[in-house]
Order: C-alpha cells, then sequence, then structure tokens
C-alpha cells in the first residue's frame, strides 16, 4: 500500500469517532482547484512515501486511543491492495472510512461485498453534464453507479460538494441538489486555495460568505436528510 502522508489525529473526517488519516497518492482525476497537487501527481512531486510497516506499528501504538482510520487522497481505490489493506485495519478493531470520487464502482462492489467499510464520503464535484469540463474525463456513468452502490449497501455515507463561486451558480448547484436528492447526509465545503491549487488559475477564484452557505444548507435540507459545511 502506497501511503504519501498520515495525520495522526482527526476529530473531523470520522464523523462520531476518533480517527488518524492516511494519504495516498495518485488521482485520475484533474480537478483544477484541488489543493493537494502532490498527492495527484506524486511523480512531479518527489516525496518519501511511508513504509506500511511504520504505520501498522503506529496503529498498534494507538489501540484504545483511536476508534478509525480514514483513507483519502489522492484516490485511495486506485491503490491495488487496498482491500487487504482495509483487512489488516480492521483486524485489528478499527473502524474504516473511505473518501472516494467515486470513479471505481467495481472496486467500491468489492468493498462492500467484504464488509471492509464502515463509512464512505463520495465527493460530488458538479452536476452531471459538467463532470467532463471539471475533471478532465468522462467518468460521471461511474460516478453514478457507485452512488447507487454507496446507497444499497447498507454503510453510513455522506455526499458531498466543494462549492467555487465562479462554478457553482445557482442553476449548477440546483442540479447538484437533484442528483444527492434522498441522501441522509450531505456538506459543503467552501472553496479554499490554501495556498495553491492544481491549476493556477483557480487561486483567483472565490468561496462563498458564511450567509451564503447558510442559505445553500436550508436549500439543501429540502432535499436532504440534513446539511452541514465544513471550511
Amino acid at each position: 500500500m502506497q501511503i504519501a502522508a498520515l495525520q495522526k489525529l482527526t476529530l473531523l473526517d470520522f464523523p462520531g469517532r476518533t480517527a488518524a488519516t492516511v494519504f495516498t497518492p495518485g488521482c485520475n482525476f484533474r480537478c483544477g482547484f484541488c489543493h493537494n497537487p502532490e498527492l495527484v501527481l506524486p511523480e512531479k512531486f518527489p516525496q518519501t512515501m511511508i513504509a506500511e510497516k511504520d504505520f501498522f506499528e503506529f496503529l498498534d501504538r494507538r489501540r484504545g486511543l483511536l476508534d478509525g482510520i480514514c483513507l483519502t487522497g489522492g484516490e485511495p481505490t486506485l491503490q491495488k491492495d487496498l482491500p487487504e489493506f482495509l483487512k489488516k485495519i480492521r483486524q485489528r478493531g478499527f473502524a474504516t472510512k473511505l473518501d472516494t470520487n467515486g470513479s471505481q464502482p467495481e472496486i467500491l462492489e468489492k468493498l462492500f461485498h467484504a464488509r471492509l467499510l464502515d463509512y464512505v464520503a463520495l465527493d460530488v464535484k458538479v452536476s452531471p453534464e459538467n463532470y467532463v469540463r471539471l475533471v478532465g474525463i468522462d467518468i460521471f456513468p461511474q460516478v453514478r453507479a457507485s452512488k447507487n452502490l454507496i446507497e444499497q449497501s447498507g454503510v453510513e455515507f455522506e455526499l458531498r460538494t466543494t462549492l467555487i463561486r465562479e462554478i457553482h451558480d445557482a442553476k449548477e448547484f440546483a442540479k447538484i441538489l437533484e442528483f444527492v436528492r434522498g441522501a441522509p447526509k450531505f456538506f459543503l465545503q467552501n472553496f479554499q486555495t490554501r495556498g495553491g491549487c492544481l491549476d493556477p488559475a483557480f487561486e483567483k477564484m472565490h468561496g462563498f460568505t458564511s450567509v451564503e452557505l447558510k442559505k445553500l444548507c436550508e436549500q439543501a435540507r429540502e432535499v436532504a436528510g440534513s446539511c452541514g459545511v465544513r471550511g
């Protein structure tokens, strides 16, 4: 398993649990607003990987202190040994959460079948017709298939969207709400450059004000069980 970075404690990434977050390198999306270009294009940003052995030694020392592990990226489902990695985590008594862009429904299906996940967060980037423009590949059918699998899995899940003023206007947001309709939890993440984006052009773009986000949340609660704001 390739591990690019490890956040040893988070109270936010895994709802209801104290957790550590594992960051995997590599992503098949090219979202210009992404603030982790070193994870999207690891070949352009050489970095030292954390050995799997060292990670599990860390995990063994955290028994009784952590409840779970969150896997994020990059895109974790691109890692060929993800199922075995999750199995080793669960054998140690930790819950598992997966953050995914939804591009690999066949992988999700295997993980659900093997009962390797306790929580899934699916990113909904934009409305269906705008996926190609934003992420760089024609992938929305796979994202829809992943959403269907997640909904049918019985595993706790959330959908989430990072909002950018220049992209997510009222019309776009309304289309996203149609896609997330019926979700038990939907989170809005406010766009931040955080010192850099995959595409520098996005560094000139903006997030929303707290007042605007509150109103968008109110709209979302009409179609989702709950809606909250992160960031």
